[in-house]
């Protein structure tokens, strides 16, 4: 179990590394990569999603998020004992790497006036502020993310997660933030924006914000329910579907 621990520790630090990292690099001041958008972001953190994947999969398999974790235990690919182990690697590994983010871009913090781009860089916030349809955006993309990640286990699409697998995941977090990642910057995963919100809180970064106590549930409870909620609706939708096709077939 320490092996499991550790991989995602890693893997996770990995995705909030070059996540953040990129976010940094787009917002702060004086980064050669200054104002370079959203698609930037994009495809970055998709990328991120890949090299994440890639390193804990072998060992893990690669949850890198609370709200996978907490499906693939719905679903019983995993014991429920295990999932504290899970969240609390996914969670460290999202604070450390988010700690790497802090310390590579350091001399760009002072540079930087605007502290509300200084936090956006360590968590997410929302276009509009509207706490109902903040949260059912979460809700519905990490619904996305879940679901079509049960779809490539089942079609064998990411057998066995190894560099090839890790691809098509990389490719749906890359579709996820053009298409829904507008209204609340698409945490989709409690860890990627709780650790690092809570680095933002602990680190000396000059001339910083509060880091948005108010607001932080909503990316932590929403990708939760909306994990949840995918495995719910794609047992209810394919299990039944795969013994009618069975049945038939025997």
């Amino acid at each position: 179990m320490l092996e499991k621990f550790v991989a995602e520790v890693i893997g996770t630090g990995a995705l909030i590394l070059l996540g953040d990292g990129v976010v940094a690099g787009v917002l702060l001041s004086r980064s050669k990569a200054q104002n370079s958008g959203w698609i930037v972001i994009t495809f970055a953190w998709a990328i991120a999603v890949f090299v994440g994947v890639v390193i804990a999969a072998p060992i893990s398999g690669a949850h890198l998020n609370p709200a996978v974790t907490l499906a693939v235990a719905m679903n019983g690919g995993i014991p429920w004992s295990e999932v504290p182990v899970y969240w609390a690697g996914e969670l460290l590994g999202a604070f450390l790497g988010a700690v790497l983010v802090f310390l590579h871009y350091y001399p760009h913090w002072e540079a930087t006036e605007d502290a509300d781009l200084k936090l956006a860089v360590f968590s997410t916030g929302p276009a509009i502020r509207s706490t109902m349809w903040n949260l059912v955006s979460e809700i519905i993309g990490t619904f996305v993310l879940v679901f079509v990640i049960f779809a490539f286990a089942n079609n064998g699409a990411a057998a066995g997660l190894g560099a090839l697998g890790a691809l098509p995941v990389a490719l749906l977090v890359l579709v996820i933030g053009l298409a829904l990642g507008g209204t609340t910057g698409y945490a989709i995963n409690p860890a990627r924006d709780l650790g690092p919100r809570i680095a933002h809180f602990l680190m000396p970064i000059a001339g910083k914000r509060d880091s948005d106590w108010s607001y932080s549930w909503i990316p932590v409870v929403g990708p939760l329910i909306g994990g949840a909620l995918a495995v719910l609706v794609y047992q209810l939708a394919f299990t039944n579907f795969m013994a009618k096709v069975i049945t038939t077939s025997q």
